[in-house]
């Protein structure tokens, strides 16, 4: 699938996302564009999934009837998300036309507060 990486998803990423062809927007260009204006390029390049960390996507666009997947991931920190990976690619897998997905990913636990 063509995969597009909305700015803030973590750039590492790509690599687990092994059979997909990943573009980042920032590649394209597409870095300044918002999410409507995002969505709309994505899907006129014939993107297959925009994969994104904008949880509120769902709730300021209207998704209904869109040709391209929606996959949001719960947490943008690398160190974190780089041990659910295998759930991000699942939800990429399983992405269809018009999906919406949401990829829950804990997030990482606070180091206790020391004094020194």
């Amino acid at each position: 699938m063509l995969v597009l990486f909305d700015n803030g998803t973590p750039a590492p990423l790509r690599y687990a996302l092994t059979g997909h062809v990943v573009v980042e927007a920032i590649e394209r260009g597409w870095d300044r564009l918002v999410n409507g204006e995002l969505i709309a390029a994505a899907e006129a390049a014939g993107f297959q999934v925009l994969l994104t960390t904008d949880k509120n996507i769902r709730y300021q666009q209207n998704l209904t009837g869109r040709t391209i997947a929606f996959v949001v991931i719960g947490n943008q920190q690398w160190p974190t998300l780089s041990r659910y990976v295998e759930r991000v690619l699942t939800a990429v897998n399983a992405a269809v036309p018009g999906s919406y997905a949401e990829v829950e990913i804990p997030l990482s636990p606070k180091k206790p507060f020391t004094r020194t």
